[in-house]
């Protein structure tokens, strides 16, 4: 039986490499995304999988409903969720004397709060299918703490915790919930670092070299298999030793 995954964020960066990755899979995609169509749709063009079914669902997920909206449409369309992908994130980067207020609330709301909603939508379904997985994925920042990112830290902080709670509450329904937390990965958001600070950056990192997006693929295609199925409320840090 073919199963169904929803990605939130899945229109660039790690979100889109870990649908091409599920595509290849075999599995029906609910694609999330909150401006850009033309990517979402040059995206499902380019799956080498012909076979399975896939929508796009624009929304805004730090919207409770909103994230309704997804979460209903996936039901509705395929009658049963397998795996949840929260990817949907942003930076808004500033020291902390002078980060704004809107800093700081946009990047909780949808880094955070996101996350949240979606999982609030989707618990109750899966708990009446008895089975199901919740991958978050959160941050090194999350763990070690980075200057500069005192919101998206505290957000990506924030989803370690809340993931490890889920499991707790999910785990005797059959629900495996765990966090995946990437290093420097190379994407769009880290092509905007100056060299330089790159540079500074790889002296810390044992492999001396930044992480692919599929790097992060390889852990979600582990984390969603029968090989991890005695494996919740875990974070599993892909950084190339960066933080140990």
């Amino acid at each position: 039986m073919i199963k169904t995954a929803i990605i939130t964020g899945a229109s660039k960066g790690i979100g889109a490499v870990i649908a091409k990755r599920l595509n290849e899979l075999n599995y029906n995609l609910v694609l999330n995304y909150r401006t850009n169509t033309a990517l979402m749709e040059e995206l499902i063009v380019n799956f080498k999988n012909k076979e399975t079914k896939n929508i796009i669902v624009q929304c805004d997920v730090s919207l409770y409903e909103d994230a309704k909206k997804l979460i209903d449409e996936a039901y509705s369309t395929f009658g049963t969720v397998d795996v949840l992908i929260n990817n949907a994130g942003i930076t808004k980067d500033n020291l902390l004397p002078l980060m704004t207020e809107e800093e700081f609330d946009r990047v909780i709301d949808i880094n955070l709060k996101g996350t949240f909603n979606s999982c609030r939508h989707i618990a109750k379904r899966m708990m009446k299918q008895r089975q199901g997985r919740i991958i978050n994925i959160s941050s090194v920042s999350g763990l070690a703490g980075n200057p500069g990112q005192v919101n998206y830290s505290a957000s990506k902080a924030g989803i370690i915790g809340m993931t490890k709670s889920m499991a707790r509450e999910l785990g005797k329904k059959n629900i495996l919930v765990n966090a995946i937390a990437p290093g420097f990965i190379k994407t769009e958001m880290t092509d905007k670092i100056p060299e330089e600070i790159k540079a500074e950056m790889m002296k810390n990192i044992p492999l001396q070299r930044l992480g692919k997006p599929e790097d992060i693929a390889d852990c979600v295609e582990f984390l969603i298999s029968d090989k991890a199925s005695y494996i919740t409320g875990q974070v599993i840090s892909v950084n190339g030793g960066f933080y140990m």
